[in-house]
Order: structure tokens, then sequence, then C-alpha cells
């Protein structure tokens, strides 16, 4: 949780005070001009529809470094959805577009009714498309059919994230960079990727294909496909998991089948070992990922979320296990290292009384590796155990997160299938850690500026407060936030982009049947990068 102070401003009180003192109004309008630098804060009162039945005092506008209204928490609260052999959504595939459309809000409501405030969409699973694409086909698990467009036509993402962003919901577009086809991902057809760019694919052992991240031609293409994505969707974050070079597994344990370029390289000079080689492949691209999101939209996070611990002994509790350093070829500790990340999601799909891989542990051997101070949001398993046990552990892997990441907590859930299934565990989670809306915490490394405050204006009725508002720059605008006070007492509301407006109860009756006055309100407006408006209380 953290609070905004401002400095270098001057509030200008009004001259004319006893003037208004002496008005009722049915209407308020107010619009905050924050200026940079040395000029000054302005704090402009408009009257409209002045009406004296409606009796609204407005006594002043506080400037809140000297009356503070208290900050909302901040975490990232995400779930996984995966499409990638319909394990989320769609559940199946070829269903109808109403019926995807459907599955989808019933998702992110769940999501929105339980107080995350971010879904991690699968939107590439083997190649293919959960988009229009000019450089993939439609997705298999969308269609039923490589390369066939839903009917009655519409675009899945762009439908996700207008729904998510009314929901106050970040979307995260989830890409396999390099996964060509999976086993349950139908027939090769000739829309595959496998069958249109050969050159490209090697096939494994177990029916897996795999585009060869040696080959220049590969990383080109799914470098294309990241920021295409970037440049034509309203997404909040580009998202990777664990998949780079295959698991050994898909290979039947054997080598991955990379000689053409391997040789291609060491052909035009090449020195470092294949290991060393290899692992080069995958961090020049994260790289260049990373660097050219933020070339070309800066407010577009980028997360990965790798296996869960670097090679086994780090730590030193980790004293066996699979290596992805030498067998995903994924340097992880490395990209965090060098920060070519926003956030770092490593998934600890372990319980926190497991000696050898617990959370906590993990975790604080990332935090000590985290030198570039991103957001470390950890990935949590939470449908490994059942009933009690797994509520326990899942609120208390929250709260070990809270504590240890306090900065800037946030956890991302896989998947979201035991939030459906399990509605007891859901109810926890939503009565307990998630008890209250929290903001997405902000990204000072891409940007510390302060937005422009909202415009409000305020209608009084016989039993609520009608709050409106709007912005200058509405397009930089990713949440709104509410605040308003019964007696002495402070709370808020997070609302998407979309949403102008709320009815605040005039009197708030608790469960005591104690009743308690509105007499205070507040806006502010919250950017892409997390960054909130000044905040200045209306008495009202």
């Amino acid at each position: 949780m953290k609070m905004l102070f401002y400095q270098n401003t001057k509030p200008i009180y009004f001259i004319l005070l006893s003037t208004f003192l002496c008005i009722s109004c049915s209407k308020k309008v107010y619009n905050t001009d924050v200026k940079k630098g040395n000029e000054t804060q302005k704090n402009i009162e408009i009257n409209k529809n002045i009406e004296a039945e409606n009796n609204i005092e407005v006594e002043n506008i506080i400037d809140l470094e000297k009356r503070v209204v208290p900050a909302p928490e901040r975490e990232f609260r995400a779930a996984w959805i995966a499409s990638v052999a319909n394990i989320n959504w769609p559940s199946k595939r070829g269903l109808s577009t109403k019926q995807q459309k459907e599955e989808a809000i019933k998702l992110l409501d769940l999501l929105h009714k339980n107080n995350f405030n971010a879904v991690v969409l699968q939107v590439r699973p083997q190649a293919d498309a959960m988009y229009k694409s000019d450089l993939e086909p439609w997705s298999y698990f969308l269609t039923g059919t490589q390369g066939k467009a839903p009917s009655p036509y519409y675009d899945p993402l762009e439908f996700w994230i207008k729904e998510a962003h009314k929901r106050g919901l970040e979307l995260h577009a989830w890409l396999n960079p390099y996964r060509a086809h999976h086993t349950t991902g139908g027939e090769i057809t000739n829309a595959s990727i496998a069958s249109k760019h050969p050159e490209l694919a090697v096939k494994l052992e177990t029916g897996f294909y795999w585009l060869d991240p040696g080959n220049k031609k590969t990383q080109n293409h799914s470098y294309k496909v990241v920021m295409d994505i970037v440049e034509r969707y309203n997404v909040d974050g580009i998202h990777f998991d664990d998949y780079f070079y295959p698991y050994p597994s898909y290979n039947n344990n054997k080598d991955f089948p990379d000689d053409k370029s391997w040789k291609a390289y060491l052909n035009t000079g090449g020195k470092l070992k294949r290991d060393d080689w290899r692992r080069d492949n995958v961090n020049q691209f994260v790289k260049s990922i990373y660097t050219n999101i933020k070339e070309t939209k800066p407010n577009v996070k980028f997360g990965i979320s790798p296996f869960g611990f670097w090679r086994p002994n780090y730590p030193a509790s980790v004293t066996a296990g699979f290596d992805q350093y030498n067998e995903l070829y994924a340097d992880a500790k490395l990209w965090l290292n060098e920060g070519w990340i926003d956030y770092f999601t490593p998934q600890l799909y372990w319980p926190i009384n497991r000696m050898d891989v617990s959370f906590p542990v993990l975790l604080n051997w990332w935090i000590e590796e985290n030198t570039k101070e991103r957001h470390l949001w950890p990935g949590m398993s939470i449908g490994r155990e059942k009933g009690e046990e797994a509520i326990d552990e899942v609120i208390n892997q929250i709260m070990i997160t809270r504590g240890m990441t306090s900065k800037s907590p946030g956890t991302v859930h896989w998947s979201i299938a035991p939030l459906i299934s399990s509605p007891e565990l859901t109810a926890a989670i939503f009565n307990g850690p998630y008890k209250k809306q929290a903001l997405i915490p902000s990204y000072p490394w891409l940007s510390k500026a302060i937005p422009e405050a909202p415009i409000l204006s305020y209608t009084k009725g016989k039993e609520n407060l009608l709050v409106n508002w709007t912005h200058k720059n509405i397009d930089e605008v990713a949440n709104w936030v509410i605040y308003y006070k019964y007696n002495s007492k402070w709370d808020y509301h997070i609302h998407g982009s979309f949403t102008n407006s709320q009815n605040i109860p005039l009197i708030k009756v608790d469960a005591k049947n104690s009743k308690s006055r509105l007499n205070a309100i507040a806006i502010t407006a919250v950017d892409k990068f997390g960054n909130e408006s000044i905040v200045k209380e209306i008495n009202l």
C-alpha cells in the first residue's frame, strides 16, 4: 500500500469564499488543473443550475497535503486463462460466437466480483491466434479448424479487452513464443506454420512441433507476432510462460533437433558452446521484446512466468530437480537481474511446508535476485489441494507474499478453474485477503508522471448523491477511484475506464442499524502506469 504525496504545489484559495457559503447549489463541477514544475496548481469551482432547495453546502476543497484521504490498497491480483487444449476458455472448440462470449463474460464477472484486477489470457497457444492476424491462422482451439474465423465474425481478443476494461480489469496477452503445434491441436493442416514454414519448425518424437529458437527467421516471426498485438490492440501487458526450448520429455528426453541452425551458426564464425548459444538465442529474444515494446508503446508491460526455481541448489534447499537453465535454456535469473521484464512471475507451485521447494524460501531467493526492483508476483497453483487444506494454503501464500513483497505485492493464480469449481475457496479469498478492491502497483521505472485529475460534477437527490466525471485525456486512463466519507471514515470504489458515474447513498446504515452521513467525496484518475492523480477532498 502506498500514499501519493504531492510537493511543489500551492493551492489557490477562493477569494470569494464567503459568497459561496451563502449559496445552496444542486450541482457542482470541479476542474482540477494540475501544472508541472514551478507553475501554480489551480482548483476551479464552476456553479451549475443553482437550486436552493437541494441545500448542498460546499465549504472548501482541501489539499491532501493538509488533509489526507487514505490511499486504496495496491496489489496485483490475476488469474491465468488457458486456451490450449481448451483448458479454461473456450470450454470446447467450435462453440458459437454467442456461447464463446457468454463464457468469457462469466469468467470476467467472476474475477471482477471477487476483487481481482487482472486477467492473463492465452492468445497464441500453438503459433495460431485467438484474434484476427495476418501473420498466423485462427486457432484450432477456437473454431475446431485452424484458419477458420468465428461465425458470426468477431475478434475474441478485442472483445476480451473491452469487457475486461469495462470491469476495471487489466488484460495481459499470453503467448507461447516457440510452440508450433500441440498434441491436442488437431491434424497438421496447410494453415499450420509447420506446413507453411517447414524451415522454422522441427518435429519432436511425442508429436509436438517446435519453432527452432536458433533460426533467425523464427526470432523475426515471433517478434512480429508480439509487436503486431502491441501495435493493434489495447492490451495492458504481454506475457510469456515457461516454454522456451521444450521440456525434454516432449522429445523422449533426446536432444533438441537443431543441428541445421547450430551448423549455420558455426559457419558464420560463432564461438559459443552449444548450450550457451541456445541460452543466448532466448536471451536476445527476451531482451529484444522488452526493448521494442518500450520503444513502441511504453505503457504495455512485459512479464514472464518461468519455472519456479532457477537451478538445483539455488537456493540450497533445492538439492535436486529440474534444471531450466540447462534443459529449457532459460536463464530466468539473468532476465530479472537485467530488468528485461516489468513483472516476474516464477511458478512457485509447491506448498509452504515442503522442505526442498518451499514457497516462501523460493520466493525469498528470487527477491534477493531482483536487483532492478521490478515487480515480483509469484504464480500460485491454487488447485493442487482440496477443501480446507486448499483454502489455508492459498490464503497463507497470499499473505506471505504480501509480507515479503510489501512495496508492490501481487500473485497470479493458476488457474481460473479452481475459482469456478470451488466456490468455498473463492469465497474465502474474497472474504479474506481480497475483501477490498485494489489498484495494481505503479511502475516507477516506466513513468512517474502524475495524470490530470478528472472533472467532477454531482447532483443531490433525496437518497443519493449522483457523481459524474469526465477527463481531458480519457484514452490515458485505466481506472477511476471514487472516495467517500461517512462521518469520519473514508472508503473507496475502483471503476474501469468505461464508467463515468456512481450513485452514493447520502445515509449509510450498518448491521447494527447505526446511521452515518455522507459528508465528503473525492475522485482520482489512475493512468496505465498505475499513477494516481492528485486527490482533492470535496466537503458536502
